[in-house]
């Protein structure tokens, strides 16, 4: 074991955060930390950190386990050569021998960093990789990370989650990125209410597991609510109850006013629709070998197409690509260097763009969406602005607030709820996941995926895209722009085949040259498949029913674990059946690559 926290509280304020909360993190364990906005996801963690300490109960850490943090924040520190901040994540006092310069170029090399580099010159991608060198350069047992993809592109995403696969050490992560989340996670906790629970498997197996038990609470606590108004209609009686001198009566009713009062709800819904305008023409946009440039350099390139009513693009690429330059050149905001881009009639357009420009940070949280006034048209309805900001998780006391004093998910819901306050034919929406919680996005899923105008998405959230989308506009970073039908992966899977593909032909026409130089030899036969021994034949026949066997084992283990009922059992019996989960998995996997090895070597089913 690596760390637990043993029954931690922890407010601020008058509102708890985590109430009598307990947490395990075993070693090369990867955990997932989830939950909504203003739960306390990240103020868990600085806990952990040891940055806050908690109200009561305690929070250990194995003795002499080193601990490190990947900055969610890509200015925590201050400028310098990249070598230079690499080398502070190494423990004080670490000195500057040779093995310590040793470290730090390995690190380097191993990121591909130059070192002589300087921090501010860098891309946010590259940024993140230099702070993720500074974190594992210290070699941590455990390391923290609170929203590590936010504002990378998916090439970024996509190799970070390649480094994090490889570190030897346990994670400890906030993410709402879900397949980030299912590449990583061994295991996913939840901070639901103030308490933290624990659910086996990636993001998909706990969405599951979540679904049937927030079912069960709903319906245990109508039946209580149910026993506690016939509880309420007797007391009422007065004559009756002084009658009978049912005191036992009396007092467990009592009680189950206090467990009434004490029992916390879950955090309200987003709950929201966009107001659709009358249909725009058939043609939206039409473009014709559109270029834009600057300062000489050609950022979009010989780009055509044709968008129709309806259709749905997602638009895709590294940062610095020209993403947000081409929505900008397709609504006219950016006029073509060369070429041409047409616009169809009647477009009624909403505009998400990431920098929340059209937000007003002086203005209140009211006046964004309102402009002063009391009412909000919304589908030839006027709603009171307080109610309609409802909707977006707004409270009422929040409504004079000047939204610069809002966190980063609270501004993009206000952004939301100022777009969506206005009919739209045309949604145009640039990263509009970054700091939303999970509930929030997947309910911006269901509302873009029911909207019937046309929709352009840039996005890094590749379950997203793959959920809202039917094409991409794909730029690769040498100024074209590809059309190609499908989802994010159907794209990654052709974009793989392709990259194979390309390295197969470079490999073939490599051993031409080779040949070509070479003078003429027999070629060799193909190697004969030998038989196994009889020892190893039977071990091959034996391996299916044991990979079966090893399956349904674990198959029964998650069912136990994921019933909240099973943490309620001794804790020396709760450490130990969780221990067995990862010892299964390995059983299993090493089962799989024996049964492979075997196959390999010439077994026979």
């Amino acid at each position: 074991m690596l760390l637990r926290l043993d029954a931690v509280s922890l407010a601020f304020g008058s509102r708890p955060l985590l109430e009598q909360a307990s947490l395990q993190v075993g070693e090369r364990e990867r955990v997932c930390l989830v939950g909504r906005n203003g739960e306390g996801k990240s103020s868990l963690l600085r806990l952990v950190a040891g940055a806050v300490a908690p109200d009561d109960g305690s929070v250990w850490l194995r003795p002499g386990a080193k601990l490190a943090t990947l900055a969610q924040d890509l200015d925590a520190v201050h400028d310098g050569a990249v070598a230079d901040i690499v080398r502070g994540g190494l423990p004080v006092g670490a000195g500057e021998g040779w093995e310590t310069e040793h470290r730090v170029a390995a690190m380097l090399s191993r990121l591909g960093l130059d070192g002589g580099r300087r921090y501010a010159e860098l891309s946010g991608g590259w940024r993140r990789r230099a702070l993720l060198a500074r974190a594992l350069v210290g070699e941590p047992d455990i390391l923290l990370l609170d929203e590590p993809t936010n504002h990378l592109d998916i090439g970024t995403i996509e190799w970070l989650e390649e480094a994090l696969l490889g570190f030897r050490g346990a994670l400890l992560l906030v993410s709402h990125d879900r397949a980030f989340v299912n590449r990583l996670a061994t295991k996913v906790v939840e901070l639901d209410r103030g308490r933290l629970s624990s659910w086996p498997g990636n993001y998909d197996d706990y969405v599951t597991r979540k679904a049937l038990q927030l079912e069960n609470e709903a319906k245990a606590n109508a039946e209580f609510d149910r026993k506690l108004a016939e509880e309420e209609v007797w007391i009422r009686k007065g004559v009756e109850a002084r009658r009978t001198r049912n005191e036992g009566r009396v007092r467990a009713l009592q009680a189950m006013r206090r467990e009434r009062r004490e029992r916390r709800e879950r955090i309200g819904q987003a709950e929201f629709a966009l107001v659709e305008a009358a249909e725009s023409a058939k043609c939206v946009f039409e473009a014709e070998r559109a270029a834009v440039a600057f300062e000489g350099r050609e950022v979009i390139r010989g780009f055509s197409a044709r968008i129709q009513r309806g259709d749905r693009i997602g638009i895709v690429g590294p940062n610095g690509a020209g993403k947000s330059t081409l929505i900008r050149l397709l609504l006219g905001a950016l006029e073509p260097t060369s070429g041409s881009v047409k616009r169809g009639a009647r477009l009624e357009t909403a505009y998400y763009d990431q920098q929340r420009e059209q937000l007003d940070l002086a203005a209140s949280v009211a006046d964004n969406v309102n402009d002063g006034n009391t009412f909000v048209p919304i589908g030839g309805e006027d709603r009171h602005v307080s109610g309609y900001l409802r909707d977006f998780l707004f409270r009422p006391d929040q409504l004079r607030t000047p939204a610069s004093a809002l966190s980063g998910g609270e501004r993009n819901r206000l952004l939301l709820a100022r777009l969506f306050a206005r009919p739209a034919n045309l949604l145009v929406m640039d990263e509009p996941t970054n700091d939303l919680d999970i509930d929030t996005l997947e309910l911006l899923e269901e509302r873009i995926a029911a909207f019937e105008g046309t929709l352009l998405l840039v996005s890094h959230d590749r379950a997203f895209l793959d959920r809202v989308v039917t094409s991409l506009l794909v730029l690769e970073g040498d100024g074209r722009v590809q059309e190609f039908v499908g989802g994010w992966s159907d794209w990654r899977a052709w974009r793989d085949a392709r990259d194979a593909r390309d390295a197969g032909d470079a490999r073939a026409a490599g051993a031409m040259t080779r040949r070509a130089a070479e003078p003429a030899a027999d070629a060799p036969a193909a190697p004969q498949r030998r038989r196994l021994s009889y020892k190893d034949q039977r071990e091959f026949d034996a391996l299916p029913a044991r990979i079966e066997e090893l399956e349904s084992a674990k198959a029964a283990l998650d069912a136990q674990v994921a019933d909240p009922a099973f943490y309620s059992q001794d804790r020396d019996r709760v450490r130990e059946t969780l221990a067995r989960v990862p010892q299964l998995t390995a059983e299993i996997d090493a089962a799989y690559a024996r049964w492979a090895e075997l196959e390999a070597l010439g077994g026979k089913a």
